[in-house]
């Protein structure tokens, strides 16, 4: 390992970034402003290598994608033999093993009877095809008029249009394009008996127009890193099944260990009729997402008729690399500790991030399998206190206002403790100034 470092000081930026930067729009970011992002010239396990020779440690896997870290060498290996035999070939008409190899391992690690696999390349994709599966499954039995769906307060899902309408309407992210966005019932989670009388209203008054409801499991990653638990998820599939709903559960963000067991769902006792995954689906090496489907929703689009068929079919759906990545991953949590792993982060996590409870303006200290969240009443300027966390050597990016780990599952113990020392040290500078600038007021 890699001891990370805030010096040798910053270099001038390398000429591919600086000429690069006229013509990249990157995400998230109003350009006029945004700094030059930090030029990466190499990663490795949970390190990413800069071009002026400081090395970070990597605090939230590449948006959680990451999971057995960087550059693993059975992953590498199983990609370059992919690359030299087949980079590419499409999917319609055509098949290749490692496609038709992960779908029939992704189908026996589900339960029964989710065993339909629909290959796309990201997880807003996925999250489109499971709502066009869902819509279409009514249309195929004469239900035209059930169209919508219920999503919840503090959820993402995406940020193409269909995706953008089932997301939190008052996170921000998607709030400029309301009027262009197909109406759905957007409501607060069910997690009490209040709660829950108020949403069972709210559903017997929608539910003819609804075809299907999707949540994001035990997690609400992107929307602030949000707990919920089994019983409100079990109200939803009572819910769903009282009024021949679709349940999908939108596990992009909490699969693969991520949560402490390989998908959220299987803590839950509750089986979805759609599971979306992505990100850590090939452990964070090349873009590609799954949407799988109960035998049930996957026999409605069975028909003499055309017009039945899912017309649905990424370019580069179940593309070669991709496939051959995810089976590589999995083979990793079939013969490595990954869960075990993860148990040991959510312990270190407890333990590393407690004393941030006493930091003035942190609200909540949470942690669930190898996700660790400090929430705060607010951030005033989460580029700063990024920027504070990147000179103590460390990636971890704050948004809204939290603070949030989602390291590797191979992230060693040393690299564990030091991202949460520097969380905690991040959070007491800037309390430390915030209140030296009202004295000083």
């Amino acid at each position: 390992m890699t001891t990370p470092t805030a010096t040798p000081s910053p270099a001038a930026p390398p000429a591919w970034l600086t000429t690069g930067w006229n013509h990249v729009w990157l995400p998230y970011a109003q350009m006029q402003t945004a700094p030059l992002p930090l030029p990466v010239v190499r990663t490795t396990g949970s390190e990413i290598h800069l071009a002026d020779g400081r090395v970070l440690i990597d605090g939230i896997a590449s948006w959680w994608t990451a999971c057995h870290g960087y550059n693993h060498p059975h992953i590498i290996q199983s990609v370059a033999a992919q690359l030299e035999a087949m980079p590419h070939i499409m999917f319609g008409g055509l098949a290749h093993e490692p496609a038709y190899r992960l779908a029939t391992r992704l189908a026996a690690l589900l339960p029964d009877p989710l065993d339909r696999v629909f290959f796309t390349d990201s997880g807003s994709v996925a999250v489109e095809v499971a709502m066009k599966i869902a819509v279409q499954s009514r249309l195929n039995r004469g239900q035209p008029n059930r169209t919508k769906f219920l999503a919840f307060h503090g959820g993402y899902h995406g940020d193409t249009f269909a995706t953008m309408a089932i997301c939190d309407p008052e996170e921000g992210m998607h709030s400029l394009f309301a009027g262009m966005l197909p109406p759905h019932i957007i409501a607060p989670l069910p997690r009490d008996p209040t709660s829950r009388a108020t949403f069972d209203d709210l559903v017997e008054r929608h539910h003819h127009e609804l075809a299907g409801i999707i949540v994001e499991p035990l997690v609400q990653g992107a929307g602030g890193m949000i707990f919920n638990d089994a019983a409100t998820l079990r109200h939803l599939r009572t819910t769903a099944d009282h009024y021949g709903l679709t349940l999908i559960f939108d596990e992009i963000f909490t699969g693969f260990g991520r949560t402490g067991t390989m998908f959220a769902h299987q803590q839950t006792g509750v089986t979805p009729d759609i599971v979306t995954l992505s990100k850590a689906l090939t452990g964070g090496t090349s873009p590609l997402a799954a949407t799988i489907v109960s035998r049930d929703l996957y026999d409605a689009f069975l028909s003499d008729s055309p017009a039945h068929a899912l017309m649905h079919g990424p370019t580069f759906m179940a593309n070669p690399l991709g496939c051959a990545a995810a089976n590589a991953a999995l083979d990793l949590f079939e013969t490595q500790p990954r869960l075990a792993q993860a148990a040991t982060i959510a312990a270190t996590l407890r333990t590393e991030l407690a004393p941030c409870r006493a930091i003035p303006g942190v609200s909540d200290v949470r942690v669930m399998g190898a996700i660790g969240v400090v929430e705060l009443d607010h951030i005033e300027n989460p580029a700063a206190l990024r920027q504070d966390f990147i000179e103590l050597g460390v990636w971890v990016r704050p948004f809204r206002n939290i603070v949030y780990l989602t390291p590797a599952l191979t992230i060693s113990d040393e690299q564990l403790r030091l991202l949460c020392r520097v969380v905690g040290e991040g959070l007491r500078k800037r309390s430390f100034l915030k209140k030296r600038t009202k004295k000083l007021l």
